[in-house]
Order: C-alpha cells, then structure tokens, then sequence
C-alpha cells in the first residue's frame, strides 16, 4: 500500500469514525426518557413567564449541591433564546429553612439580587456563617451595605411573609424530595443526579426546552 492509498485509507477510517461518534451524541441526546433523565409531573403546574418557556429551579442557600450548580446555571441561563424564562424558588421543607428563603424574596423585591445571591451563598458556604434567626440575615445585609430598617420592613412585610408560605406549599406541590431541581414549563421534573452531572443537566434541560417548544407550537 503506498502513501497515497494509507493517507486516503486513514483519512476514511477517520471521517467515518468522527461520523458515527456524531450520530451516538445525536443518539444520545434523542434518548432521554420519563423516569430516567427526567419525571412527569403528575400533576403540572401553571408557569409564571405568560407565553414563555418557564426554567424553574428549586434550590436553598443552606445547600451545598444548589451552591455548587449556581456559577454552572448562570452562565447556561445567559444564553437561552427568548422564548425561555427563568426564575428560582426557595425551596421550604420545613420552619428551618424560612429564613433563607424570606431572604431571597427580600433580594428580589429590593432588587438585591444580582448584589448579593452568589455573596449570600459564599457566606453560608465558604465563610461558614449560619442564618438560623432572621437577626443573623439582617446583621449579614447590613454588613454589605444595605439599610437595615429598610430590609427588615420588607423582610416583615406581608408579600414577602406570603411568598414564603407560597414557597412552602409549592415545595409539597412539585412533588420534590431534594434540591436542586429543575422544572421546565411547569411539567418536566429533572436534576443533577438524574441527568448524570451537572453538564449532563443543561444537555437535558436544553432537550426539555424544545420539548416544551413543540408543544407550545403544536396549541
């Protein structure tokens, strides 16, 4: 065999090895199914972004899988088309966990979000401080520079008690038993250990969303 017949005879070899390695990822990607990579939910639930495909994670600060999946998440968020919605529900599986979740609506409501999400985590995390009591959360907020009076009022404030009493219910309706965990458009239940690691779960969010894409298409 001479040179120009192995080169072409490699160069074959390889082109059709790169085309079946393609086919499998296609493959692969087709095969999510109901009850592995991710769940129906029995009972769906109604989204909150209108016409738009609702990205819902359920977290809480004080756990360290939510932590971990945030920097990951964020940066998949930044890049949905605009036809995707996302948004984040503190999860409450009991009293204990109120605090961290009335904090995170305060965040929203004041528009503190983007200051202090990724610093609150880092704090429970990294700095191992602990936010049992609500003095604890406004020691911490006024620390980083915002007016304690005025978070305290919204803290306290009945939207912010009612979203959290909201949370807790939803929480039971989502039907969860850990965080996190995605739900797309109000239907489809996933998370990390379903989907295999956390890249496994943005390839299987991604397929949820052109699943939930069709099904808008086809109403």
């Amino acid at each position: 065999m001479n040179f120009t017949t192995r080169f072409f005879h490699t160069f074959s070899l390889r082109l059709v090895l790169a085309i079946a390695l393609s086919f499998a990822g296609l493959t692969a990607q087709a095969d999510i199914q109901p009850g592995k990579e991710y769940e129906l939910l029995t009972q769906p639930q109604p989204v909150e972004t209108g016409k738009k495909i609702e990205i819902l994670e359920i977290f809480s600060y004080g756990c360290i899988h939510c932590y971990h999946l945030d920097p990951d998440l964020n940066k998949w968020v930044k890049t949905l088309p605009k036809d995707v919605a996302f948004r984040r529900l503190p999860a409450i599986f009991n009293t204990s966990w109120t605090p961290l979740a009335k904090a995170f609506y305060t965040f929203e409501t004041m528009g503190l979000t983007e200051k202090l999400h990724g610093d609150f985590f880092i704090a429970i995390h990294e700095q191992h401080m602990r936010f049992d009591d609500d003095d604890a959360v406004f020691d911490w907020v006024e620390k980083h520079g915002v007016n304690r009076k005025n978070f305290i009022a919204m803290y306290n404030s009945f939207s912010v008690q009612s979203e959290a009493l909201r949370s807790k219910q939803l929480t039971k309706n989502y039907g969860i038993t850990g965080v996190p965990t995605l739900i797309v458009d109000g239907k489809y239940r996933t998370s990390v250990s379903a989907a295999g690691g956390q890249a496994g779960l943005m390839s299987v969010l991604d397929q949820l969303i052109k699943k939930a894409r069709q099904e808008h298409a086809g109403k």
